[in-house]
């Protein structure tokens, strides 16, 4: 059953993408209409890759982290938090990334390597710094996302080559202003992420958690300098991209870069 609904899952991101890639080949001549079908072929794609995450991550015995699981449930909410804000939003273009990585993800999660990371009797602290530092890390992924496409749009406009894809686009403003309301909500989790670790972490270093600390509180700086220049000097364009860029970098390597090195290298 895991097969087949894994099969169902992909073709209906699959379906999806294709669908959002015909809106962006037709650009100006396509029908707003035309959206839903995609917006609802992804949703169900989403309601059945819950299912399948849900299943391997939430046991019995506790929660299993392991490294392709946390990888398909960051996949799967980064998926779930784009299709839902693409309801009110002109944001679903941007499920032509995420939806294919989508898919990857759900793929390895059911065909990788298996690394089991049991963690068992956590408190509710514990549970909720875990599901902090996930919404954070999901919705950052997602504005990087954003900046990848911004940056797309912002050359072609500077080259002066506004084809189907660009005309398919929200301005260039709305989605400056879509990027930082994304950024503004996943610093704030990430800050209570941050700050609940502190509080609740007994040993960072028995637990291996120095350098994600590190890098996490690195890319948490990256982030407020950046949303301080945005409201200081109204920083935008290539410079918000690229600090975007920056701190994703640095708080993807912080979390699944360390937990790839420790659990499916070091086999800790």
């Amino acid at each position: 059953m895991t097969i087949a609904l894994t099969f169902l899952t992909v073709a209906l991101y699959f379906v999806a993408t294709m669908l959002l890639l015909r809106r962006l080949a037709l650009g100006a001549a396509a029908s707003e209409h035309s959206r839903m079908p995609a917006l609802l072929l992804g949703l169900a794609g989403v309601a059945l890759h819950g299912f399948l995450v849900y299943r391997v991550i939430f046991l019995p015995q506790g929660l299993d982290l392991e490294f392709f699981h946390v990888v398909s449930l960051i996949a799967w909410l980064v998926a779930l938090l784009l299709l839902l804000a693409a309801l009110n939003q002109p944001v679903e273009n941007l499920g032509c990334v995420v939806l294919p990585l989508s898919a990857l993800a759900l793929v390895l999660q059911t065909i990788g390597p298996a690394a089991p990371n049991l963690l068992s009797r956590l408190s509710a602290e514990m549970q909720a710094h875990i599901l902090l530092s996930i919404l954070a890390y999901s919705l950052l992924a997602l504005a990087a996302v954003q900046a990848m496409l911004l940056a797309i749009q912002d050359r072609h406009l500077r080259n002066r080559h506004p084809g189907g894809f660009i005309r398919a686009l929200p301005p260039l403003e709305t989605m400056e202003r879509m990027l930082f309301h994304m950024i503004g909500l996943g610093f704030v989790l990430l800050s209570l992420s941050l700050l609940s670790g502190f509080l609740y972490l007994e040993d960072m270093f028995a637990q291996h958690l120095v350098h994600k600390t590190v890098l996490s509180v690195i890319a948490w700086g990256v982030f407020a300098i950046l949303l301080w220049g945005r409201w200081r000097s109204g920083w935008r364009g290539r410079k918000a991209i690229f600090w975007t860029l920056a701190g994703f970098v640095l708080l993807m390597t912080a979390y699944l870069g360390s937990k790839l090195v420790l659990e499916l290298i070091l086999h800790r």
